[in-house]
């Protein structure tokens, strides 16, 4: 099913808020929002960010989009893989589609 232009206009607005967010959050100077690959990992090879970034982006993710990934969440590394999958679960949880608690 092809996308409107106003769901990819939302898309692509979704995602350079969270992009924004990942390099606000964890003060990565060197790095600009459009540098950050949406399906790139943001572990290991791809952006490199590590498990005290996985908690502060948790902590960025509650405070801009009002959404709490919880630990005890099943898929919680799957929505951490990388800027699409966090745009995903963003959506799921404006849907109230996924129950994070």
């Amino acid at each position: 099913m092809e996308k409107s232009e106003e769901e990819k206009k939302e898309n692509a607005e979704l995602a350079l808020e969270i992009k924004k967010m990942i390099v606000e959050s964890l003060n990565l100077d060197d790095i600009k929002p459009e540098d950050i690959e949406t399906n790139a990992p943001l572990f290991g090879d791809g952006l490199g960010l590590d498990s005290i970034d996985a908690l502060e982006l948790g902590i960025a993710m509650k405070k801009k989009f009002g959404v709490t990934i919880s630990p005890d969440t099943e898929n919680v590394k799957q929505y951490f893989q990388s800027v699409a999958a966090l745009m995903k679960f963003v959506e799921m949880q404006r849907a109230g589609k996924e129950e994070s608690k």
